[in-house]
């Protein structure tokens, strides 16, 4: 990751310790909810109330450093990766998430059949499925199964 203060004077943003903790936290754990990203920047500098951290993420989103994601039936999620329009792979089953790049070859449900006069420059598209690891809970016996009868 850049320099988080660089980062933020980059963006004409005040440094503080608050925003470098939540930014770092952010960082480190992408697509983190709030609460997460609280705890984390809590471990790292010590105290820092729900509503700074909820002030910095505001920030850090409305200055471009930081996209806000909120899958259907999901807290918002937060991560640094932005400007490359990639889309999120979610677990229905734990709720993980994970980054996709773009779509790519054929994609007519990423094209607008009318724009309605709006200019489209992002496109949301969340995948929603099963984690490997939710997937193999059942390929495992049960212990229900394993008995004999």
């Amino acid at each position: 990751m850049t320099d988080p203060a660089e980062l933020l004077r980059a963006q004409g943003l005040q440094v503080t310790a608050q925003r470098i903790a939540v930014l770092r936290a952010v960082s480190a754990h992408p697509h983190a909810t709030a609460d997460a990203v609280a705890d984390v920047a809590r471990a790292d500098i010590g105290s820092i109330s729900r509503q700074s951290v909820y002030d910095a993420l505001n920030t850090l989103v409305e200055s471009g450093i930081v996209r806000r994601i909120q899958p259907a039936g999901s807290s918002a999620r937060f991560e640094t990766r932005v400007g490359d329009n990639h889309h999120h792979l979610i677990c229905r089953d734990c709720g993980c998430v994970v980054d996709v790049d773009c779509a790519v070859g054929y994609t007519p449900c990423l094209t607008a059949h009318s724009d309605m006069g709006f200019a489209i420059d992002e496109a949301e598209v969340n995948y929603w499925g099963r984690c490997p690891a939710c997937a193999s809970q059942d390929a495992r016996p049960t212990h229900e199964s394993t008995i004999q009868r």
